[in-house]
């Protein structure tokens, strides 16, 4: 007789929304529970979209990557994640962070990644729309984000998100947001579609 593995239970979402594209995508806080699916998509993004994403060209991901983003508490470190729903396995496909910081309760860094196959089909704007909504619940009140200044994609939507640039290390750049304002102008927007799914679910 073959031997069972016992499999983690796909945890439930808490938004279900339809992208630009069509697609059925799920919305969920991570857990680090996660920290397996984490590692997984890190290694699926491109060499390029990795090295934006953390300014490294590893091709191995490091332990402590892992081990800091599958950190999360829900508290002190807020993090939520996409679930393609069309795809068979329901494979995750993007996920934000915000971990607080401990000398100013209120302020937070930012940083998400979406799989290069799944870019320009709104995944960000719904992903960091849900994260902000719940660190605003849990009482941070600005987020700060370190871009590559050639991520040019990057540099576009923090500033739609008007986040303000405080200052520039070499080829990083610091922006500063303010998540009420970020927010307002999330809600005011008429694409994607699911920011309208995602705005419901925590006004209710």
């Amino acid at each position: 007789m073959s031997e069972q593995v016992e499999t983690e239970p796909e945890r439930p979402c808490v938004i279900v929304t339809e992208l630009r594209s069509g697609m059925q995508a799920c919305l969920r806080p991570l857990h680090p529970s996660d920290q397996d699916e984490i590692e997984r998509g890190i290694m699926e993004l491109s060499d390029r979209s990795r090295y934006l994403r953390f300014f490294s060209g590893f091709k191995t991901v490091p332990p402590s990557v892992v081990e800091r983003l599958s950190a999360v508490d829900g508290v002190n470190h807020i993090a939520w994640g996409v679930v393609d729903m069309d795809a068979d396995d329901h494979p995750g496909i993007a996920a934000a962070h915000a971990i607080r910081d401990p000398e100013d309760p209120s302020s937070g860094e930012f940083a998400i990644a979406v799989l290069d196959d799944y870019h320009g089909k709104g995944v960000s704007r719904v992903l960091i729309a849900a994260l902000f909504l719940d660190c605003a619940e849990k009482g941070l009140r600005t987020m700060d984000i370190a871009v590559m200044r050639e991520n040019r994609k990057a540099v576009r939507l923090v500033a739609a998100l008007g986040a303000k640039v405080t200052h520039s290390e070499g080829a990083v750049a610091h922006y500063r947001l303010d998540l009420k304002s970020t927010l307002d102008a999330l809600r005011a927007m008429e694409k994607p579609i699911g920011l309208a799914d995602v705005f419901a679910a925590f006004d209710d």
